[in-house]
C-alpha cells in the first residue's frame, strides 16, 4: 500500500475518531437542532449549527485563498434540482425518527444505544431500497436541472465567493456575538468531561477543511451505507445486483495532487468511495466508544419501548433513502454545502425544516 493511500486511510480515521469523540462529549447532533425547535421550542443547537456553518465558511473560503484546495466546488457537489429539497425533506422525517443524524446514529452506536444501532442498519436497507427507484428517479431529478454544470451561488452570480462570503460572515458574527453575550450559546451541565457544544461546534468545521484539504471533499459517509447494501445484494441475490444499474454508476473520478486516483461508487467493490468513507465510519464510532468508555457512560441496553425501536429502524430506513434521492445527507450538505453557498445544500436544509416538523409530529404519536 503506498504513502498517498496509507495518509487517507490515516486522516479518516483521526478526522472520524475526533468528530466521535467531540461529537458523543457535547452531544451533538444536526437532527437534535431541528427536532428541539419544533417539539421543545428550543434553538440552543441551531444557534451552534449557525457556527459551524459560518466557521467552516470562513475556513473553506481560506483554504481556496490559500491554494490548499484541490477541487472547488468539491467534487459530487450534485446538480441543482428539486430531489435535492424532496431528499432533504424525507431526510428531516427520517432523522427525527431514527433520533439522530448520519453521524448522530453512529456515534451513538459506539457508546452502546441500541437504538441508534437499528437506525445504521435501517440506512443500509434505505439505501438499498433506492437503488430499486434510481432509474426512475434519476430521470425525474435530471428532468428538473437547473444551472446545467453549476452547483454555487457564486457560479450562478459569475462573482469571488469572498463576495457572499464576507458580508453573510459579518452579518452572521454579529448576531452570534449578541447571543453570546446573552449567554445563550453555554449550556450549563455539570456532567464529566462534557465540551461545550459551540466548541465541538468549531472543531467540526475545522475537521470539514482538514477532509476536504486530504480527500478533496468535505465529510460524507453516506454512500458507504449503499455500498453496504451492494455487498449483502451481491452475496445473497447476485442476479438482481447485477440487474440494479443504480450499483454500476461511478460517480466519483478525481486525481488527488498526491497523484493518488480515487475513482468508485456505490456498487459492492472497494474503491475510492471505500478509501475514503470507510475509515471515518470507523474513526466515529471508534472515537466515541473510547469517549463513553473512558468517562462510563457506554451502556448496551435491549430492554427498550418496542415503539422506539421501530421508530429508529423506519427512520434509518427513510433517512438512507432520502440521501441518495438528495443525493447526499446533511453532514454533506449542511457543514459541507453551505459554507460553500451551494444550492442543493440551500434546497437539502429548506427540505429538513418542515421534514423534522412533520417528524416530530410522527413521533410524539409513537413515543
Amino acid at each position: 500500500m503506498d504513502a498517498p493511500t496509507l495518509s487517507i486511510i490515516a486522516a479518516g480515521v483521526l478526522i472520524g475518531g475526533v468528530a466521535g469523540f467531540v461529537m458523543h462529549r457535547a452531544d451533538f447532533c444536526v437532527a437534535s437542532a431541528f427536532r428541539d425547535l419544533f417539539l421543545f421550542r428550543k434553538g440552543f443547537m441551531l444557534r451552534i449549527l449557525l457556527l459551524l456553518v459560518i466557521s467552516a465558511m470562513l475556513l473553506f473560503d481560506c483554504a481556496r485563498h490559500f491554494g490548499w484546495l484541490a477541487f472547488y466546488p468539491f467534487p459530487l457537489a450534485g446538480a441543482i434540482s428539486p430531489a435535492n429539497f424532496i431528499g432533504g425533506a424525507l431526510f428531516g422525517i427520517g432523522m427525527v425518527l431514527a433520533g439522530g443524524c448520519v453521524f448522530g446514529t453512529l456515534y451513538r452506536s459506539g457508546a452502546g444505544n441500541f437504538p441508534a444501532m437499528l437506525a445504521v442498519v435501517g440506512l443500509v436497507i434505505g439505501s438499498g431500497l433506492y437503488a430499486e427507484l434510481h432509474t426512475t428517479w434519476s430521470a425525474f431529478a435530471r428532468s428538473f436541472v437547473l444551472y446545467p454544470g453549476k452547483s454555487t451561488l457564486p457560479q450562478i452570480l459569475s462573482i469571488d465567493p469572498t463576495w457572499l462570503v464576507g458580508p453573510v460572515a459579518a452579518i452572521s458574527g454579529v448576531v452570534l456575538y449578541r447571543w453570546a453575550r446573552a449567554g445563550l450559546m453555554v449550556k450549563s451541565t455539570a456532567v464529566e468531561g462534557y465540551i461545550q457544544p459551540w466548541a465541538a461546534g468549531l472543531i467540526l468545521a475545522l475537521l470539514g477543511v482538514v477532509s476536504w484539504m486530504v480527500s478533496g471533499m468535505p465529510m460524507g459517509i453516506t454512500t458507504s451505507y449503499a455500498k453496504g447494501a451492494a455487498m449483502i445484494e451481491s452475496s445473497l441475490a447476485p442476479a438482481h445486483y447485477s440487474s440494479l444499474a443504480y450499483f454500476r454508476t461511478t460517480p466519483l473520478d478525481i486525481v488527488l495532487p498526491s497523484g493518488l486516483s480515487l475513482c468508485g461508487g456505490p456498487g459492492a467493490t472497494l474503491d475510492g468511495i471505500s478509501l475514503v468513507q470507510f475509515p471515518l465510519i470507523l474513526g466515529v464510532v471508534a472515537g466515541s466508544f473510547i469517549s463513553a468508555v473512558s468517562i462510563r457512560e457506554f451502556h448496551f441496553r435491549l430492554r427498550i419501548p418496542p415503539a422506539q425501536l421501530a421508530a429508529a429502524l423506519l427512520g434509518g430506513i427513510v433517512m438512507g433513502l432520502a440521501s441518495r434521492m438528495a443525493p447526499g445527507c446533511n453532514v454533506w450538505h449542511v457543514m459541507g454545502g453551505l459554507p460553500i453557498f451551494s444550492v442543493p445544500g440551500i434546497l437539502f436544509t429548506a427540505g429538513l425544516i418542515p421534514g423534522a416538523w412533520i417528524g416530530g409530529r410522527v413521533m410524539t404519536r409513537i413515543i
